[in-house]
């Protein structure tokens, strides 16, 4: 018999039997008999809706990116444990991608992995591209996007049917229009990156050109992970189902990743600020470092050390 049904049992068939006895031949604790549930406090009940808000209103975050906002636009000295907690009487969380790798396209170019082991210790030195797909009723469709590595900010995006090298390199072209041209530019080993096109474009702005190892999604990190953020907090989330209405929600989406959104690896501030504070003179304001580790020493629990500065290349 389950345990509620032994518990309902106890306490409303009527037994010459003492309290003990019963407990005790249904194996029940005789302290949960006696025990009185402590009703729910004013603050956590108005501490699960604020909750379920951050949840509902836009993505659906984390324990870590709630209880940063929790801290940051409501002024709540909250515990991240008290968050997971009360996330799991509400039950929700955040929703994890599955695994998955990038495959090698016919290459025609390759250059070698120019991070290894750099301290990318402002903005401007480092932008990354990728493309991701996404599969609507109406077809396939993808989405280019620019990252600035040391801050995460999303310099420019392109949303296309079409996986030609020329929506990349028009989309490089109106960032680098906008921010100037980065000391080097890494990517993945696509086609639209090994290409003649795209290799010509970056030389002709003399940019140092970086692609990442055959598999190696880990060396383009920031931009594989911004696909996550950008997927599950928006385009799964909202259904989208066609291309206009791709296009809009990316553009509203990273326009609120750039300038709302707290960035966990950036110590919960925005993109846009670090971008700012380093371009204006103080990237110390922003971050101390931005490292990528050698490559036989890419593990989550490494030892954060500082790194030699790239300023040869600059």
């Amino acid at each position: 018999m389950p345990l509620d049904a032994r518990t309902r049992y106890l306490t409303t068939e009527e037994s010459t039997l003492s309290i003990r006895n019963r407990c005790t031949l249904l194996s029940i604790s005789r302290s949960s008999v006696y025990y009185k549930k402590t009703p729910e406090s004013i603050l956590n009940i108005e501490i699960k809706d604020r909750i379920e808000e951050i949840w509902d209103e836009r993505n659906n975050k984390g324990s870590r990116v709630i209880t940063a906002e929790l801290r940051t636009y409501d002024n709540l000295p909250i515990n991240r444990k008290r968050v997971q907690r009360l996330m799991r009487m509400l039950h929700i969380k955040g929703i994890l991608p599955k695994r998955n790798l990038s495959k090698v396209g016919e290459i025609q170019y390759k250059f070698p992995y120019a991070l290894s082991g750099m301290n990318i210790y402002r903005s401007n030195l480092v932008w990354a591209i990728d493309i991701t797909y996404c599969k609507l009723p109406s077809g396939m469709m993808y989405v280019i996007a620019i990252l600035d590595i040391f801050s995460r900010k999303v310099l420019n995006h392109y949303v296309t049917n079409t996986l030609e090298a020329v929506n990349c390199i028009n989309c490089l072209e109106k960032a680098i229009l906008k921010y100037g041209k980065p000391v080097i530019f890494n990517s993945d080993q696509g086609s639209q990156f090994t290409c003649n096109e795209w290799i010509n474009t970056l030389e002709k702005h003399k940019i140092i050109i970086s692609m990442d190892g055959k598999g190696r999604w880990v060396d383009n990190v920031y931009v594989e992970r911004f696909w996550r953020t950008l997927k599950y907090e928006c385009i799964f989330l909202l259904g989208i189902e066609t291309a206009p209405e791709l296009k809009q929600e990316t553009t509203k989406y990273i326009q609120y990743y750039n300038t709302l959104r707290l960035h966990s690896r950036l110590d919960y501030k925005t993109p846009q600020s670090i971008y700012n504070a380093s371009i204006v003179g103080n990237p110390t304001d922003a971050i101390i470092y931005c490292e990528y580790p050698a490559l036989d020493e890419r593990t989550k629990k490494q030892r954060k050390r500082v790194l030699p500065s790239v300023n040869t290349l600059c």
